[in-house]
C-alpha cells in the first residue's frame, strides 16, 4: 500500500461515524488482544483514534461499556435450533455458548461480575428457559432446572478450586499430602486436561464440561417423566 493509499485508508475509518455498536465491537476485539484487566477507556479511545470525551456518548462509564460488552458477546451465541429434541437443541446451543467463550476467554469473569443479567444476557435465559417448556418440562421442574445449570448455560462452569496456577518447585514429589490425602491423590494422578479449553481456570475443560452437561440433561428428562415437582419432593 502507498502512502497515498494508506492515508486515503485512514481518512476513510476516521469517516465512519462512531456508534455504540463501533464501540462495543471494538472493545470485544481489544479486550481478546490485550486481556480485559488492561482494557480502559483511555486505550480504547486510542484505539479507534478519537478523544476518550467521544466514547461517553455511547457508553456513561467503564461499567456500562462492560455490560454492553457482555451483550455483544452473548449476542453471538447461535440462536435455538428447530426439532423436538429438546434435549439436542440445549445441548448444541450451550456447546455453541462455550465456543463463543473460547473465543473471548475475559468474557466469563465479565459476565459474573454484573450487578445483574444484562439484557442479552435475560433475552437468551429466556429463550432458554422456553426450550425447556417447549420440551413438555413443567414451569416448576423448568425453574429447578435453570438453577441447576447455573453458569453452564453460558457456556462455562464455576469450579471448586483453580488448579491452573504455577507449578511448585521441581524435584521429587512431596509425599506428605498424596499420604494425607489419597483419594485426591489418586484423582490428581488419574486426570487428563486439556489446557487449551480451559474457560476461567481449573479443570473446566471440554470432556468434563460435556460430562456435567449430559449428566444433567439426562437427569432433567428423567424426571420430567416422572412427572416430578417441588411440592411432591417436599412432602417426602
Amino acid at each position: 500500500m502507498t502512502r497515498q493509499e494508506a492515508t486515503q485508508a485512514q481518512t476513510h475509518t476516521q469517516r465512519i461515524p462512531l456508534n455504540r455498536d463501533r464501540v462495543l465491537r471494538a472493545a470485544v476485539t481489544l479486550a481478546d488482544a490485550i486481556g480485559i484487566d488492561a482494557l480502559s477507556m483511555r486505550r480504547l479511545a486510542q484505539e479507534l483514534d478519537v478523544v476518550p470525551m467521544a466514547l461517553y456518548k455511547h457508553v456513561a462509564n467503564k461499567e456500562e461499556l462492560l455490560d454492553g460488552m457482555a451483550d455483544a458477546v452473548v449476542g453471538e451465541i447461535d440462536p435455538p435450533a428447530a426439532g423436538p429434541d429438546w434435549q439436542r437443541v440445549v445441548r448444541e446451543r450451550i456447546l455453541s455458548a462455550r465456543r463463543v467463550l473460547l473465543r473471548h476467554p475475559w468474557a466469563a469473569r465479565v459476565i459474573e461480575s454484573r450487578t445483574g443479567p444484562t439484557p442479552a444476557v435475560l433475552a437468551y435465559l429466556d429463550s432458554m428457559a422456553g426450550t425447556f417448556r417447549n420440551g413438555d418440562l413443567s414451569a416448576d421442574l423448568t425453574h429447578h432446572v435453570m438453577h441447576a445449570m447455573g453458569s453452564r448455560l453460558l457456556g462455562f462452569s464455576q469450579e471448586l478450586f483453580d488448579t491452573s496456577g504455577t507449578p511448585g518447585p521441581s524435584g521429587p514429589p512431596d509425599p506428605g499430602p498424596a499420604a494425607h490425602y489419597p483419594h485426591i491423590a489418586e484423582l490428581a494422578a488419574t486426570a487428563a486436561h486439556d489446557g487449551g479449553s480451559t474457560v476461567g481456570g481449573g479443570c473446566d475443560d471440554q470432556f468434563e464440561f460435556e460430562f456435567a452437561l449430559d449428566l444433567l440433561l439426562d437427569g432433567f428428562e428423567s424426571l420430567r417423566r416422572q412427572g416430578w415437582t417441588s411440592a411432591r419432593k417436599r412432602k417426602a
